[in-house]
C-alpha cells in the first residue's frame, strides 16, 4: 500500500531495487540449497518441490545459524563483476558486439553469442571457487582463514595449478570449457527468446488498450518478461547445470551438509556432513551415471529450491506493485 502513495518514478525505482535485492540477496539461500542438492548424489530425498526444500533449509539454519544459507554470497557478487568486466574488455578489443542492434544480422548474433560463451570461460575458475564456498558446510569452514577475496585467490590457484594439492579426481579446466560455454550461450539464448516472446505477446494484446500513463505499468511487463525468460532458461537447463556443478566440484575435497535433514550428532544437534567423492571422466560420463544410478529425477535434485527462489521473487515484487 505504501508504494501506491509514492510518485510513479519513485515506484519504478523501488520495484527495480527490490527486484535486484530479492534476486541477489533474499533468494541466495535457495541458490545455496539448490547447489547442495545438485552435488549430493548420496541424498535419498531429491527435493523436487519447495515444501521439502524449505523444511530442510529451516533445519540447517536452526542448527548452524543464518550464515549457513547465506554463505558464498560475497563471492557470487565477485564472479558477476569478473564476468561483466571480462565481457566489456573482450567486446572492446574484438569485433564481438556486446549489445545487438534493433536490426541485427546472423553474423552479429553469432558474435554476440560467442561473446557470452567466452565470458563464461574467463569466469570459470572463479565460478568454481565460488561454488565451493556456497556448498561447503559451515561445520568444517575455517573462519580464521576465510576472506572476501578467497574466490579470486582460489580461482587463480586452480587456473595456474599451484597452491594446495587437490585430489587426483580433480578435472582439468579444459574438460569444462566447452560445456560451460554451451551452458552460458544456451541460457542466454533461451532467456532472451522467451523474454522477447512475452513482450511481443503483451504488445500485441495491448494494441487495443490506451498507452499507460503510469511508468510502472510500462516497466512491469519488461520485468515480468525477464522473470519468465530467466525461469524458462533455468528449468530447461537444470540437468546440464547439475552435471556442471558436479564436475566443477569433483576432486576439491569439499564437505557439504546432508540435504536429507538434520540429525542429532552428540549434544550439539548438528546436521550430518558428507564428502563429495565423484569419479566422473567428463560431461558425457556424468550424464550417463546420473541417469543410470539416480534416474531421470536425479537431474532435477534441488528443483524445489529453484521454484521457491522464483516464487519469492514474484511475491516480493508484486507487493510493491
Amino acid at each position: 500500500m505504501r508504494s501506491r502513495q509514492l510518485d510513479p518514478l519513485t515506484r519504478c525505482v523501488c520495484v527495480s531495487v527490490s527486484s535486484l535485492f530479492t534476486e541477489n540477496v533474499l533468494a541466495h539461500p535457495c541458490i545455496v540449497f539448490r547447489r547442495q542438492c545438485q552435488v549430493n548424489y548420496h541424498g535419498r530425498c531429491y527435493h523436487l518441490t519447495p515444501f521439502s526444500a524449505v523444511s530442510v533449509m529451516y533445519a540447517i539454519t536452526k542448527a548452524q545459524g543464518l550464515k549457513a544459507l547465506w554463505k558464498g554470497m560475497g563471492s557470487t557478487f565477485i564472479v558477476h563483476g569478473i564476468a561483466l568486466g571480462a565481457e566489456g574488455v573482450i567486446s572492446e578489443f574484438t569485433p564481438l558486439p556486446r549489445e545487438l542492434p534493433h536490426s541485427w544480422s546472423w553474423k552479429q548474433l553469432a558474435g554476440h553469442l560467442l561473446l557470452k560463451g567466452l565470458t563464461a570461460v574467463v569466469a570459470l575458475p572463479f565460478y568454481c571457487a565460488s561454488l565451493i564456498e556456497t556448498v561447503q558446510s559451515e561445520i568444517v569452514r575455517d573462519e580464521s582463514s576465510s576472506g572476501l577475496l578467497d574466490c579470486v585467490r582460489e580461482g587463480l590457484t586452480r587456473l595456474l595449478g599451484v597452491g594446495a594439492p587437490h585430489s587426483r579426481r580433480l578435472l582439468p579446466l579444459s574438460y569444462l570449457l566447452l560445456p560451460v560455454a554451451a551452458h552460458a550461450i544456451l541460457r542466454y539464448a533461451v532467456a532472451a527468446s522467451v523474454q522477447r516472446a512475452v513482450l511481443w505477446l503483451h504488445q500485441r494484446g495491448g494494441k487495443r488498450r490506451p498507452v499507460p500513463s503510469d511508468p510502472l505499468d510500462a516497466y512491469f511487463p519488461e520485468l515480468a518478461a525477464a522473470w519468465a525468460g530467466s525461469l524458462a532458461a533455468d528449468v530447461l537447463l537444470f540437468p546440464l547445470e547439475t552435471a556442471l556443478h558436479r564436475l566443477s566440484l569433483q576432486g576439491t575435497r569439499t564437505i557439504i551438509d546432508a540435504t536429507d535433514g538434520a540429525e542429532v550428532a552428540g549434544s550439539g544437534g548438528s546436521p550430518l556432513v558428507l564428502p563429495v567423492n565423484t569419479q566422473y571422466d567428463g560431461l558425457a560420463d556424468c550424464l550417463h551415471a546420473i541417469r543410470k544410478k539416480e534416474g531421470a529425477a536425479g537431474f532435477y535434485r534441488g528443483f524445489g529450491a529453484l521454484l521457491a527462489q522464483y516464487s519469492l521473487h514474484v511475491e516480493k515484487v508484486t507487493k510493491l506493485v
